[in-house]
């Protein structure tokens, strides 16, 4: 089962990431400057998965794909890891559609 990690990094910043029932990070945050915004992050998530027109779906200087997912204000909320393929990008984005709404959130 799918879940949410809340942690706080080596700068003392709260951040989040998906991680899939295998282990795999589907997607991680920025920093957040406090636990409440980093959770407000969390429920963006939840909230904007389902709503394809909010993943922005990129490739990197290395011409690996990854997707950003985006908050209805346009801020990014979330960063994928980078995909060999398209096609692993877009199972990448169906993961999130799937397992983001009712994922369990878990401190770490």
């Amino acid at each position: 089962m799918a879940k949410f990690e809340v942690y706080s990094d080596k700068s003392e910043s709260y951040r989040f990431r998906l991680v899939a029932g295998n282990g795999q990070n589907i997607l991680a945050s920025q920093g957040y400057s406090s636990k409440a915004n980093c959770l407000n992050g969390v429920e963006s998530v939840k909230t904007n998965s389902q709503d394809d027109s909010k993943y922005e779906r990129l490739k990197s200087t290395s011409g690996q794909d990854y997707f950003n997912i985006k908050a209805t204000n346009g801020q990014v909320i979330g960063t994928s890891q980078m995909y060999a393929s398209t096609s692993g990008m877009e199972n990448g984005i169906a993961s999130v559609k799937t397992n983001a709404p009712d994922a369990p959130i878990v401190e770490v």
